[in-house]
């Protein structure tokens, strides 16, 4: 007996120093209640870049919430100490500065007290920015790991501001800054690098977002290597129908090798074009016991389980093999901290499984906009929105998106949500204010104006009347023919020259530059009325002008450079046309909009030019093109990787002989031609879209997610002959169809 105690004395003396230690450590049972259970937390959290203060708070709530849960284990999202969107902010020592300041904050109170905090914030070592996670326990730091593989693709650009960790599968010191080695507890070093936490009843290891999209990823070795609970801090933005991949990938980390896989991750707009759209969740065995909100105006929102670690060793067991691929893999370093264990001393039973909650792609877009236009709205100081409402699809659907943040916000006001009632006050600039239903909270924060002219419909007129009625916005009807005939006779006063639209004569320059003068005027009116409406009601902030161009226009160029899809915002930039006219239908019968039916149904026009006998102007029309046949280009050209001649290979399958469409191979050819050209051509136009909610992979947006020239050879010659000569190669060939084609 007195040996016994002995060697647990020497046990607990190592544990308390944290040395590092092999990964075939025998495991510890709890010996108090039979029930290896484990009460574990991850969390949603509304972080904002560079918002210390704030992201602070947030994080000790989420704290808090954890613990009143009886977690033993909380996991917070990617770098959510600073905010994931600080972009080339990270460069700046400030910022690691900063977050050090902010962790050591969390080490001086009772934060960590009895909770394993799973941390995530930007590193230095040897020179070196590394993203990491940062786990804390007892107001000390257990281990630092820094992230393996770093996302570089498509919106991230990870790999400008970290470095991907390169030193393999070991542990090395870090010297600590002032900020933490000058704490009370004195702590000088700690661990760096990609190991494992070895508790005194079972063993956590961590890894953060992209790796679990990695083919190769970190879990698998960590699983095979004995950790039983594996974090991943994240931080993913939405992008529509993409939450049923992420889901399926959380749960297949686990379905195999048997553990229990966390997910954290940010939510809302933490000050860029992306929404990070939470739905934080735990799967145990592959199955999912916890998950929060995909969409929500919560700033915390934390979800916790109990997970039966006696499920995952006997699945790991009765796997053989799995159990023989476990010597085949390298070994993982460990800390150990022996004398702590996640389970808890009274009978707790194990959570039990539940079905994943994914939304309807239309519900996505009545809810994620929304939230991202409410962040932006909130924390812009600005006190509401300005829409020049067309009564078309367009700027029908952003009028439905802004209806329905109303309708989120004044649904958290009646659930108690006290910072979005607070955030109301400080948007209305009414103290006292609390809104009583969606349409009236409207008619304090959204204006809108039809600015028509002499070619605009009586029909549409009359839709946007009634669409900013049934949503409740202060709605304003106005002609600008005055305003854009004094623009006009300035033109002729400076040149004697009258320029004429194609329906009475004109040359195609003339048609588009007087097209172009009313949707530039728009944009002029917009940003006044934006500016002045608030003081015309008494009120002492401006609004923000919204945008309406959609993806599918952007990509072919087909909107005015400087029109009223110049604006501060566009919900819709990243959505596609066919997406947009799904989602009117959706909205019309689920928000209560009943006027979006009609606007569905009406043909997509501009109306721009002069209506005559023979000639309605269309968009389709206009474009030389369907909006169909524009996603399918924005699709090949953007997630298929595909030049001229790919596309026109992709293409002849699904439009030529055989196809549904059964194009000759002579039109698919002049298709793919035309589409490059139109791109091309309008290409330039994207360096100055408007910042817009990114929902779409296919978007040509230029800022970060669609990197390339906007000057081109637009006769794409080298390309073009390329494929002329398939085309001649193909000649009396048979071409297998897909039937399915469109």
């Amino acid at each position: 007996g007195k040996r016994r105690r002995n060697m647990k004395r020497k046990v607990s003396e190592i544990a308390s120093s944290d040395q590092t230690f092999p990964a075939n450590m025998p495991e510890e049972r709890d010996k108090n209640t039979g029930m290896p259970v484990a009460t574990v937390a991850t969390c949603n959290l509304n972080q904002w870049a560079l918002d210390f203060t704030g992201n602070l708070r947030r994080i000790r709530e989420s704290i808090q919430l954890a613990k009143a849960k009886g977690a033993r284990l909380r996991l917070g999202p990617e770098l959510e100490i600073p905010g994931y969107g600080c972009e080339d902010h990270f460069l700046e020592d400030d910022t690691i500065q900063h977050s050090w300041e902010v962790l050591a904050e969390l080490l001086k109170g009772d934060e960590t007290k009895d909770l394993l905090c799973d941390f995530g914030m930007p590193i230095m070592y040897e020179g070196v920015r590394y993203n990491c996670r940062v786990l804390c326990l007892n107001k000390e730091i257990l281990l630092i790991r820094p992230k393996l593989f770093l996302a570089n693709d498509g919106n991230y650009r990870e790999t400008r501001w970290f470095t991907a960790w390169r030193y393999g599968w070991v542990l090395r010191d870090l010297v600590l800054p002032g900020e933490i080695s000058e704490l009370p507890l004195k702590q000088k070093t700690a661990k760096i690098g990609p190991g494992m936490l070895r508790l005194g009843d079972t063993v956590v290891a961590a890894e953060t977002c992209e790796e679990l999209f990695t083919p190769n990823s970190p879990h698998i070795t960590l699983a095979l290597r004995g950790a039983e609970i594996i974090t991943n801090g994240s931080g993913s933005h939405h992008v529509l129908r993409k939450l049923d991949k992420r889901m399926d990938l959380i749960q297949s980390a686990m379905s195999k090798s048997g553990g229990c896989y966390m997910y954290a991750n940010q939510i809302g707009c933490d000050g860029g074009r992306m929404y990070f759209d939470g739905c934080a969740s735990i799967c145990c065995n592959g199955n999912l016991v916890a998950q929060a909100a995909q969409f929500s105006l919560k700033e915390v929102e934390v979800v916790g389980a109990c997970v039966d670690l006696a499920a995952i060793r006997s699945q790991r067991g009765a796997f053989m093999s799995r159990c023989e691929q476990v010597a085949t893999v390298p070994e993982v370093p460990s800390v150990a901290k022996l004398d702590f264990k996640l389970c808890a001393s009274s009978i707790v039973f194990p959570t039990e499984a539940q079905k994943v909650k994914v939304h309807h792609p239309m519900e996505e877009l009545a809810l994620g906009p929304a939230c991202w236009l409410w962040d932006y709205l909130r924390r812009s100081g600005q006190g509401g929105y300005f829409l020049a409402l067309s009564g078309g699809a367009d700027s029908s659907s952003v009028a439905a998106i802004v209806g329905s943040m109303c309708q989120q916000v004044v649904s958290a006001v009646r659930a108690g949500n006290p910072t979005v009632l607070s955030d109301v006050r400080k948007v209305t600039g009414d103290a006292e204010y609390t809104p009583s239903d969606a349409s009236e909270l409207a008619s304090r924060l959204f204006y809108t104006c039809y600015m028509g002219t002499e070619h605009s419909s009586a029909d549409t007129r009359q839709r946007a009347k009634k669409l900013a009625a049934q949503i409740g916005g202060v709605h304003y009807d106005a002609d600008i023919d005055k305003v854009v005939g004094a623009l006009l006779a300035f033109f002729v006063s400076l040149t004697a020259r009258t320029p004429k639209f194609k329906a009475h004569g004109g040359e195609v320059r003339e048609n588009l530059a007087l097209q172009n003068i009313q949707a530039r005027l728009r944009m002029v009116m917009s940003y006044m009325l934006g500016q002045l409406l608030p003081w015309v009601h008494g009120r002492e902030s401006g609004l923000l002008v919204l945008g309406t161009a959609n993806v599918d226009e952007a990509l072919r160029g087909y909107y005015t450079k400087y029109d009223c899809s110049a604006a501060d915002l566009n919900p819709i930039g990243a959505v596609s046309k066919t997406d947009l006219k799904s989602f009117m239908a959706w909205a019309g019968a689920n928000l209560g909009y009943s006027v979006l039916a009609d606007v569905a149904e009406a043909p997509p026009t501009a109306e721009l030019e002069p209506i005559t006998g023979t000639y309605t102007q269309t968009d389709e029309q206009d474009m030389g093109m369907t909006y169909a046949e524009l996603s399918e280009y924005g699709k090949l050209r953007k997630q298929q990787l595909c030049g001229p001649l790919s596309m026109f290979r992709a293409l002849l399958p699904k439009w030529g002989p055989g196809s549904a469409l059964n194009l000759s191979v002579a039109a698919v050819k002049e298709k793919v031609k035309f589409f490059f050209r139109c791109y091309s051509i309008n290409r330039h136009k994207m360096t100055t879209l408007t910042p817009s909610y990114h929902a779409e992979d296919y978007s040509p947006e230029d800022n970060r997610h669609d990197l390339r020239q906007f000057l081109y050879n637009v006769s794409w010659d080298w390309q073009n002959n390329a494929i002329d000569r398939l085309e001649g190669d193909l000649a009396g060939q048979t071409i297998r169809a897909d039937p399915g084609g469109r």
